[in-house]
């Protein structure tokens, strides 16, 4: 089974990515988490301003999704955190791993902008900064997830939002 966290950049992937693998894994301890930061850290995808291309977005995205289905295939379970900016890659998903439930983390894009916490958004807008997904790159929304989150940034939430996912996937959580 793969769990695929998609959304923009600040949208909460990471945190509610974490929060999932750590219920999860209480259960089933064949569960890995993958996030997109760290895969590009990884697969030394994260020094050339070129690895954040549309281009460059695809074949870490790809490496990705293969990386996810080695894991299926040997029936373990994934968390997988990525911006995922590209409906191509999703459906591939759809198409390929043993279970797949994607979950569409959406926050308005003003307050994006206000959290800005990778300060992304602010230097994207202001001409300074090239290559980000849903200010020179278009962001692909998912056409139809399984389960869309409007996360309001409240720490609180974190939890709810993982016990709402691994319910509507069956898994019986405290």
């Amino acid at each position: 089974m793969v769990i695929w966290l998609v959304g923009l950049s600040g949208v909460g992937k990471s945190t509610l990515g974490r929060e999932v693998f750590q219920q999860w894994r209480q259960l089933a301890p064949n569960t890995v988490i993958l996030d997109g930061d760290h895969l590009r850290e990884i697969f030394c995808h994260d020094n050339e301003k070129t690895d954040y291309s549309i281009k460059g977005r695809k074949t870490n995205a790809e490496r990705a999704c293969a990386l996810c289905k080695l894991l299926d295939d040997q029936n373990i379970n994934v968390v997988c955190c990525l911006l995922s900016a590209f409906e191509e890659h999703r459906k591939w998903n759809r198409a390929n791993y043993s279970q797949y439930f994607e979950v569409f983390i959406d926050v308005p894009f003003d307050e994006l902008v206000a959290r800005d916490e990778k300060n992304l958004y602010g230097p994207a807008l202001a001409g300074k900064m090239k290559n980000v997904v849903g200010v020179d790159i278009p962001f692909e929304r998912p056409i139809n997830p399984h389960l869309t989150i409007h996360n309001t940034h409240n720490g609180n939430d974190i939890a709810l939002f993982s016990a709402r996912i691994l319910s509507a996937l069956g898994v019986k959580h405290d």
